[in-house]
């Protein structure tokens, strides 16, 4: 009887200890807080209150509930001085990671884009916050609070909640890691509603249309396509919405298909209980290939979201949004002309050629003059045609596409014919003339290489590497390595680097895209970015466009977050009917920078030159850098990128003192003794960027 009393006691005292563990008051550290930031910071036994200024005259406060099983957002407002109004009470942050396998042997490694994760075993995974510990620190303009741990299956790390001094926005991130290797991943993220605050959801439809639903708390969650990749919850006094990096949250595909990139509702994919509002994928993609996320052993995978808050109604919520995209479009800049590349629509072959009513707007032409995309480059027949002939079929469908070109081209749009030919040099390429040119990817010992046929004056027979660089010369034409050192160019353009062609000013370079694409990294397309600092090491005057890589073109697509632009130093767009020497001009000499749209660059010199340029140092080996930003999210970093034939250097400026909307003048001194080249990058905080061409230094 005593043993058991004693026994009964002990699991007594073990439940009360347990207990008072679980109440335990976590006391935030804010060691490396700046108390001279705008952000202020208090705690009050569980509750940590943090506000910020949130822009025009407002000021945003959250108060984060540090207690297990208490929702963490206990009241997120926004007013002014001390009218504040509750956006959402009792609100919790919830993700779900999916986590598979990285094919790393049958290609190129981490490189890969041929990849089909969701056909191997894979599984998703609830994140579970345990509030544990808790830090408040400055970094320039915004404030970070991180809350630990968080934990998925072999994922593990700590939630960071950052707040943007000027913005009514913040970040929500699991920022999570592993130690096995060859993982791919993909995530949804969202906010679970707690406390039944949320009286109707929001968003924009595909057409345009603002869209409105009621909260059922019971109602199962839906999969919703919008535009501008966003989702609200309204209360009674104002509008909490919630969207992704506008570019880094989509893995690559082919097709930029609306795979219903929102959700609200209950019990989302039956592993997040509650009512709640968020972004996902869909895990199978476009069906095609379809790669993930890379995330390599040891890497912080940034699982993230931002936040929108507003007091002054659902219009102004998105309307807010679509400010930091420029509406999805393209922003004009006085002396410079936009450009996207590589697209695969085949409307020659399927809707032309094919005995199909010819509209007299295509959707594609109008998707991309309402994007503000000033040139697209085409990369017509992509395996549909006849590019080796015979004759008859393969001048016909060259001459129903400069025909269209001409057609769909005015004053305020240039399509410009283009291939991917693959052919003669190995791996995939793309190429551009700046004038209508026919060509047949073959030629018989009894043909000439070239010849006068009636109908199509002069036309090209090729057929070897050698010829193909004489058409190029012979036409002023340009090729270059499309997404380099990976898919159809695992081993391109390193396999030939020693080759004359690519040793020619007529073969440009390559092309980039953000891909593969990797949540641990601050910057997009590194795969390409490190080939650019390659190249010029190989100390070869080349040069890297922006390329798409994308099939169907709709207005009910995803376009912006799959697309990106060159912006080409022209002070007007060229005419069909006069050629464009200007454009193959801009891209050959690197007058022009590449943007995913957010981040411009409108004036780069290095003492006194533009891209492209050479230029002597000063005493000391120094240069004046000026460059020109202009940014809608708040900049992250600037890099100097440089190198001297062998290695490759880095400086970086940070930028976290910057607000969101900017435009700013940067005088730099850049020590570049002993270098041959350099070139410059700007990143945001949604990893939006843009790049220059390369300098060359005598």
């Amino acid at each position: 009887m005593k043993k058991n009393l004693a026994r009964i006691f002990g699991l007594l005292l073990i439940g009360i200890s347990a207990g008072s563990s679980l109440s335990a008051q976590i006391k935030a550290d804010i060691k490396n807080l700046d108390q001279k930031n705008e952000a202020v910071v208090s705690q009050q036994g569980h509750i940590l209150n943090l506000s910020w200024p949130a822009g025009n005259g407002s000021t945003g406060k959250v108060q984060f509930d540090l207690q297990n099983g208490k929702p963490l957002f206990k009241v997120i407002s926004i007013g002014k001085g001390a009218a504040q109004k509750n956006i959402s009470e009792g609100v919790d942050p919830a993700f779900l990671l999916s986590v598979g396998k990285r094919d790393l042997m049958s290609q190129n490694g981490w490189n890969i884009f041929f990849d089909k994760v969701p056909l191997r075993p894979y599984k998703t995974y609830t994140v579970e916050l345990k509030k544990n510990s808790a830090s408040v620190r400055t970094v320039g303009s915004r404030t970070v609070v991180r809350i630990g741990k968080v934990k998925a299956d072999r994922f593990s790390g700590d939630l960071e909640v950052t707040f943007y001094n000027g913005s009514p926005m913040f970040n929500i991130a699991a920022v999570m890691s592993t130690d096995v290797d060859a993982t791919a991943i993909v995530y949804d993220a969202g906010l679970i509603d707690r406390s039944g605050s949320w009286k109707n959801v929001v968003w924009t439809s595909t057409d345009e249309k603002m869209q409105t639903a009621a909260v059922v708390a019971s109602d199962n969650a839906t999969n919703l396509k919008v535009r501008y990749r966003s989702i609200a919850a309204q209360g009674k006094e104002g509008t909490l919405a919630v969207f992704p990096a506008p570019h880094q949250y989509f893995y690559p595909l082919d097709e930029a298909f609306n795979l219903k990139f929102t959700w609200y509702g209950n019990k989302y994919r039956d592993q997040l209980n509650g009512y709640g509002i968020g972004i996902r994928q869909d895990l199978e993609g476009d069906r095609r290939f379809v790669p993930w996320f890379n995330a390599p052993p040891k890497t912080q995978q940034r699982l993230n979201f931002f936040c929108l808050i507003s007091d002054q109604g659902n219009d102004d919520a998105f309307a807010q949004i679509k400010r930091f995209t420029n509406n999805d479009t393209y922003a004009k800049l006085p002396g410079f002309k936009t450009m996207s590349s590589h697209f695969h629509n085949e409307f020659i072959m399927s809707v032309v050629l094919a005995g199909k009513p010819i509209p007299e707007k295509p959707e594609f032409v109008d998707v991309f003059k309402r994007g503000g995309v000033d040139m697209v480059h085409l990369g017509e027949f992509h395996y549909t045609a006849n590019p080796k002939g015979p004759d008859s079929l393969r001048l016909r469908e060259l001459k129903a596409l400069f025909e269209q070109c001409e057609r769909l081209s005015d004053d305020q749009f240039l399509l410009i014919p283009g291939e991917e030919p693959n052919e003669f040099f190995g791996g995939h390429w793309l190429q551009i003339f700046p004038k209508p040119v026919y060509w047949v990817m073959s030629r018989r010992r009894d043909v000439p290489f070239v010849e006068n046929k009636p109908g199509f004056g002069k036309v090209y027979h090729v057929g070897n590497k050698e010829e193909m660089l004489r058409l190029l010369e012979e036409e002023n034409g340009l090729a270059w390595t499309a997404h380099a050192r990976t898919k159809g160019s695992v081993n391109a353009p390193d396999i030939y680097n020693h080759e004359a062609f690519f040793k020619s000013d007529r073969f440009m370079g390559a092309a980039w895209k953000a891909m593969p694409a990797d949540l641990s990294q601050p910057r997009m397309g590194k795969r390409v970015l490190d080939l650019m600092d390659d190249m010029n090491n190989w100390g070869e005057k080349k040069t890297v466009i922006a390329e798409a890589d994308l099939f169907t073109i709709t207005h009910e697509n995803e376009m912006y977050a799959h697309m990106n632009v060159n912006y080409m130093m022209l002070d007007k767009l060229p005419k069909y009917s006069e050629g464009w020497q200007p454009v193959v001009d801009a891209m050959q000499k690197g007058k022009f920078f590449v943007s995913t749209g957010e981040v411009l660059m409108p004036q780069l010199t290095f003492n006194g030159k533009i891209s492209g340029e050479t230029f002597s140092l000063n005493a000391g080996g120094l240069a004046d850098m000026t460059l020109k930003l202009r940014w809608t999210f708040p900049m992250n970093f600037i890099e100097i990128i440089s190198g001297d034939g062998e290695k490759v250097y880095r400086e970086r400026i940070d930028l976290s003192k910057t607000r969101a909307y900017g435009e700013q003048v940067f005088n730099h001194k850049a020590k570049l003794a002993g270098r041959k080249w350099v070139r410059v990058e700007a990143w945001d905080i949604a990893a939006n960027g843009a790049f220059s061409q390369t300098f060359h230094i005598k």
